[in-house]
């Protein structure tokens, strides 16, 4: 076979290059060289070389045959209707702050703050009129505007009782968390009433003893109880309810509510609407012509069966104003329906 002009002329020029006699690694580079005569130089070690590739290799085996969940979002949500209901889905809120169309004042200004005046505990009775259309409880319209997440939840954690105690289970545990509660109330207000309270003469069912001690640091700190289960009503608002307790609590006059739990509540946003509650008791009081004085300040106890210290949530005259804006708001709500 011939050789061509072209393999010739390199030929030639490579044995010029090697005639010339340079030490080896003189140059790191030669330009217009072809390729059948480059130098050799030592390969870059690649950073792959040094992958443990039977380990590697198991990891991707592992990975490919694992299975995959065939659950999807579609299905997630079938599932959680199936088992809590169908989803409330609420508007987003909106960032502009609502405004009570009537703002009617918290306070009534032909009262004055009296001073306390040992005499009977007020219990005044709730007194129903025929000849009058009855006022809404301040716990029905607190039901009847429950808020869409709130009544979500509250949905779901009954569904959830139901599923572990069954229809007939969960009245009964109902109906024995309703009687608990009255029970307590009693017991509180025992000790309110007798004329010299102390716990040695205080008796009240086992069943409640565990409230009782784990109100015990809360009572040592109320003083002038005025009124106790005494019903309120407001003449110009037109709702009514009944107070557990209005007293002095370590020296600020307070409408105080007594709640039982079974889980820990230790900060006011745990209480959900028990503020809104509290709230609208003392507008009540305060638009109530059967209490000569008004009260500015509320105070929620929640305490606990197992007899660990029950929180106190004080609320002064300043922390009360957003939710009577709120309660107002509220009952607004409840008229348009």
């Amino acid at each position: 076979m011939g050789i061509t002009g072209q393999a010739l002329k390199q030929m030639i020029q490579c044995n010029r290059v090697r005639s010339i006699g340079f030490l080896s690694g003189q140059f790191s580079r030669v330009d217009n060289f072809s390729s059948s005569c480059q130098w050799r130089t030592r390969k870059k070690v690649s950073q792959c070389s040094t992958v443990d590739t039977e380990r590697y290799s198991s990891l991707v085996r592992a990975v490919l045959s694992s299975k995959t969940s065939s659950q999807t979002p579609e299905s997630i949500e079938d599932e959680d209707c199936q088992l809590y209901g169908p989803v409330i889905r609420s508007r987003p809120p909106s960032l502009e702050r609502r405004v009570p169309k009537n703002l009617h004042p918290l306070l009534n200004q032909a009262k004055g703050q009296s001073e306390y005046v040992p005499g009977p505990l007020a219990r005044i009775t709730l007194q129903k009129d025929s000849n009058k259309p009855s006022m809404p409880s301040v716990t029905k319209i607190l039901q009847k505007t429950m808020p869409p997440e709130q009544a979500f939840y509250l949905e779901r954690w009954k569904r959830r009782m139901i599923a572990e105690l069954g229809e007939d289970g969960f009245k009964e545990y109902s109906l024995n968390v309703f009687k608990q509660g009255k029970l307590f109330h009693s017991a509180i207000e025992e000790t309110f009433t007798q004329e010299t309270p102390s716990k040695e003469e205080l008796e009240c069912p086992e069943v409640v003893a565990g409230y009782i001690d784990s109100v015990s640091h809360v009572l040592n700190d109320i003083t002038g109880v005025r009124a106790i289960e005494s019903a309120v009503h407001h003449s110009t608002l037109q709702y009514l309810g009944i107070v557990d307790c209005v007293a002095h609590y370590r020296g600020s006059l307070c409408v105080i509510d007594w709640k039982t739990s079974e889980k820990p509540k230790p900060f006011l946003h745990n209480t959900y609407d028990n503020p809104l509650q509290v709230t609208a008791y003392i507008g009540a009081l305060n638009g109530d012509d059967n209490y000569s004085y008004q009260v500015e300040n509320g105070l929620i106890v929640v305490a606990y069966k197992d007899g660990s210290p029950a929180h106190a949530h004080f609320l002064n005259s300043e922390q009360i104003m957003p939710f009577w804006e709120k309660w107002l708001l509220r009952l607004e709500e409840y008229a348009e329906k």
